[in-house]
């Protein structure tokens, strides 16, 4: 299940174009990996020197504009793949810009005249007739004298597309003599051939991968910077699994949870097609064949009752549009439309050196809590999924060396957690949410209404201890009737995670425009940035793919469970991990969990999946915490 076809075109000489060195020979090695290494079902390749493909007549292959044409034309006229197949598209050669369209250049293409060129969207528009949902273009285009560049390929979008461009539309593309390829070229097909925990397989690690690499080896070659970078649209195809003999758990996890998400929005063609994707990359999967089994039964039944209980697995509910289940909280019952309402953020994602690399727009639901003296809180809609928890052991080791530190060791063995949906603070609790709560009646234990060193109302309440927090919640729920609580570590870590795999949400690595940290350290490549020595308002820093702010950095985040120096034993169910049965939170002893980091500790500290633990009395000035409430 699931065809893999290419097609390779490499031109070196041109009529009206200075001639190149390699592009032939790029097309040629790209060939034989799509044959030999990945195994394709079908290979199309353009040179000087490819022979015919077998047709009634055969089809010649030195190409020109009108042959290329005539090959679009009659190959892809009709559909020849299924929704879940890949069709592959590289290309090596110039490129020109006209119009603010971009075009591939063929050998007796007039660079002053667009109608002898092919453009991408031309392209585009005829592989996508092929029936696959996935095309996939690799453009190492824009070379000119030794270089790829000049002649420049832009940044247009097409829908339905993945494309992978191999420098940023104002530079050139190198060749590079020593390797006898184009430096694109070379990075793409070593990427493609990693295997293991470093493999590229998704369109999200190749991305970084190329976006890491390709500018290491221009500057070792003394070659001028080249960024290669990204078109997915629409962007969750970010994480389709290109390769899946390289994926791995991670992989198919983050696969799962987009069309989970899909699917409880309601777009059942697209969410049948990711978990028909999910069955390519592993074969038999129970949870993907019942959820196509599920939405096959209501795209037969629709449900028309909107209070009814959907058909729906345990570990992926669906929700409608907005959010509602019958178990959602009662003052949430018959509340507008699903009885959530939505907000819009954007989601940015960086490269090891710090640098924006995509930033798209995203919803999310959520309700409001009034508290009392006209301070609220709002509470964000988490999707239920699973995810991998902490980190692999390599990884680990990595960190350890690099940073000298033993305490990353804390976070293995990495292990698979299935979390129920829930709702969690879009914030860490403020000073004015603090105070108001303060006000409402005491339950077990007194708390100061301003405790805080560093004074704001907006700012995240601090010097407040476990036992403080966990009281803070009990006068919540009695005002509320629901039951607030700190998070459980496997609930904070999967919802500060939102689907990613990377150190940070934020992708490789923070700054300190996203996030409020002692950023004279670093963590990767990025450049060293601003100490602020203080916590700052929160929701001043761009949020997750959940909506939720400030989960790296400003304050440590206290959470309900007990200190455990590493994961053997730990639940896989996103509950509390307690040493006992003893369900009096206020005679808890010992250590609890902290996350997230906080405005004085360095980047390292702040990871989704770091550790740390402190005494439940101990309060301290970079210590707070936020909330959530499990539909009842």
């Amino acid at each position: 299940m699931g065809k893999n076809w290419a097609i390779a075109i490499g031109i070196n000489n041109y009529d009206n174009l200075q001639p190149l060195k390699y592009a032939q020979r790029d097309a040629e090695v790209m060939a034989t990996w799509f044959e030999e290494e990945a195994k394709f079902d079908q290979i199309f390749l353009f040179t000087e020197n490819s022979p015919p493909i077998p047709a009634n007549p055969p089809i010649v292959t030195q190409p020109t504009n009108a042959r290329f044409r005539r090959f679009l034309n009659r190959q892809f006229e009709t559909p020849l793949l299924n929704p879940e197949d890949n069709l592959w598209f590289f290309f090596a050669g110039h490129g020109k810009r006209y119009n603010d369209q971009d075009y591939l250049m063929f050998p007796d293409s007039d660079p002053t005249d667009s109608t002898t060129a092919i453009s991408v969207d031309y392209v585009t528009q005829r592989l996508r007739r092929c029936g696959a949902d996935n095309v996939v273009l690799l453009l190492d285009a824009c070379r000119d004298e030794g270089s790829r560049g000049g002649l420049r390929i832009g940044e247009e979008e097409h829908q339905g597309v993945i494309t992978f461009y191999s420098c940023t539309a104002n530079q050139q593309s190198f060749e590079i003599d020593e390797l006898q390829h184009g430096a694109f070229t070379h990075m793409l097909l070593e990427g493609l051939r990693l295997q293991g925990e470093f493999s590229c397989a998704t369109v999200e690690r190749l991305d970084q991968y190329l976006r890491y690499n390709v500018p290491k080896i221009n500057s070792s070659h003394k070659k001028p910077p080249q960024n290669p970078y990204l078109k997915a649209e629409p962007p969750y195809k970010m994480y389709f699994i290109l390769l899946k003999q390289a994926a791995r758990l991670q992989d198919v996890l983050l696969l799962k949870y987009q069309a989970s998400q899909v699917e409880n929005k309601g777009d059942l063609p697209l969410a049948k097609q990711l978990w028909k994707r999910v069955v390519v990359a592993v074969g038999y999967d129970s949870e993907a064949f019942e959820a196509i089994e599920r939405i096959a039964r209501r795209e037969i039944q629709p449900v028309t009752n909107p209070n009814s209980q959907p058909d729906i697995s345990i570990t992926q509910p669906v929700t409608s549009s907005r959010g509602d289940t019958p178990n959602s909280p009662p003052s949430l019952r018959g509340k507008g439309v699903g009885g959530l309402d939505s907000f819009q953020f954007d989601v940015v994602t960086v490269n090891q050196q710090g640098k924006e690399v995509n930033r798209e727009k995203r919803e999310a639901e959520y309700f409001r809590e009034e508290v009392g003296n006209g301070v609220s809180l709002d509470m964000v809609y988490i999707p239920a999924g699973s995810f991998m928890m902490g980190t692999e052991d390599a990884e680990i080791e990595r960190l350890v060396k690099k940073f000298n530190w033993d305490g990353y060791r804390t976070e293995k063995p990495q292990h698979q957690v299935t979390v129920p949906t829930f709702y969690m603070g879009k914030h860490p609790i403020t000073q004015a949410q603090w105070k108001a709560v303060a006000a409402l009646p005491k339950i077990n234990r007194e708390f100061k209404p301003e405790p805080s060193h560093f004074k704001g109302d907006n700012r995240p309440v601090e010097l407040v201890s476990w036992y403080d927090a966990v009281e803070f919640c009990a006068r919540l729920s009695k005002h509320t009737g629901k039951q607030y609580r700190l998070p459980s570590e496997a609930e904070w870590e999967y919802a500060c995670r939102a689907g990613t795999t990377t150190p940070f949400h934020f992708g490789e690595t923070i700054t300190s425009k996203l996030a409020n940290y002692d950023a004279t350290n670093t963590f990767a490549e990025e450049a060293k940035g601003e100490y602020r020595q203080q916590t700052t308002p929160v929701g001043e820093f761009p949020a997750n793919a959940f909506g939720l702010h400030d989960m790296h950095g400003n304050v440590w985040e206290w959470c309900l469970d007990d200190w455990h120096a590493d994961y053997k034993g730990a639940p896989k169910d996103g509950n509390p991990w307690f040493n006992d049965k003893n369900n009096n939170l206020y005679q808890k002893t010992g250590n609890a969990v902290l996350r997230g980091g906080s405005w004085n500790y360095t980047p390292g500290s702040c990871r989704s999946a770091l550790r740390l633990y402190n005494t439940r009395e101990n309060r301290s000035y970079n210590v707070g915490f936020r909330v959530v409430v499990v539909p009842a």
